[in-house]
Order: C-alpha cells, then structure tokens, then sequence
C-alpha cells in the first residue's frame, strides 16, 4: 500500500506538472477524466457487484495484471518512430533502467510468494526493457540524423 500510494502521489503532481505547461489542457483533462471514469467503475464493479471475495480477488488480480502489462508495453507505442527515425529520443534511458530494476525485482519476488499475479505481469517488463536497451545501442545518438530542431521564424 505505501508503495503504490506514493506512485500515486507522484503521478498525480506529474499530471498536475504536466497540465499546468501543456497547451493542450482540454485534452489532458479528458483522458485524465477517462481515466478516472475506468477506475471509478472498476471499483464499484468489485465493490458492489462482485461478493465472493475470492473471485474478487482473482478477478482483480487479472485485471492489475492486464494494466501492468499494458504499462510495460506503452513505451513501444513510438517503435515504428524509432525506427523510421533511427532515433530513441522519445524513449528514456533513465526510465528504461527503472523499469529493468523494477520490474525484475517484482518477478523475483512474486516467484519467492510463487504468485502468478505478480510474476507474469512483469516479466514483459523485463523484455521490453531489453527491448529498450536494444534500440539505444542500435540507433545510439550519434547516429540521430537531427540532433537540432530548427528555429522556428
């Protein structure tokens, strides 16, 4: 619990940064709306319809598992980028190593509880990850054909 209430602590004043210097608030706010929309439904799905706890319990294991995954997949979202760019500057290194880290000590762990629930969501962690490390040291920055933006007039 103190782990993911920090996270969410943290993601909030990051969405919070990030809509106070976009310029495109009304779409931000959408998806942060959408977002919590899903969540809230979630919720009063398990809290409401769902009274056997340990359907609850599975059901609400597999779908932490399906937004885990869907976590650790979201940076590919850019890979066609990467590749017809040849470049990973909308990928972070210092995130990519994150993710290694953290992800692979959730597997580790979840495979000591021998818990399903904490190990397979994670190990595409691990892979897109490698995946990740991959396309820095395939399309390094020295080969990024435009290492400056031009000015704009």
């Amino acid at each position: 619990m103190t782990v993911n209430s920090i996270g969410v602590s943290l993601q909030i004043c990051y969405i919070l940064a990030y809509l106070y210097f976009s310029n495109e608030k009304f779409q931000v706010m959408t998806k942060v709306v959408l977002a919590g929309a899903v969540l809230g439904t979630v919720y009063c799905y398990f809290a409401m319809l769902v009274s056997d706890t340990d359907l609850r319990m599975n059901q609400l294991g597999f779908l932490c598992s399906a937004f885990t995954i869907t976590m650790y997949l979201s940076p590919l979202a850019d890979l066609a980028k990467i590749v017809r760019t040849r470049s990973t500057k909308c990928l972070s290194f210092p995130l990519t190593v994150a993710t290694l880290l953290t992800s692979t000590s959730w597997t580790l762990y979840g495979a000591q509880l021998a818990d399903p629930y904490i190990v397979i969501p994670n190990v595409p962690g691990i892979l897109t990850s490698l995946v990740r490390f991959w396309l820095f040291w395939r399309f390094s920055p020295v080969q990024d054909k435009f290492p400056f933006r031009p000015v704009q007039a």
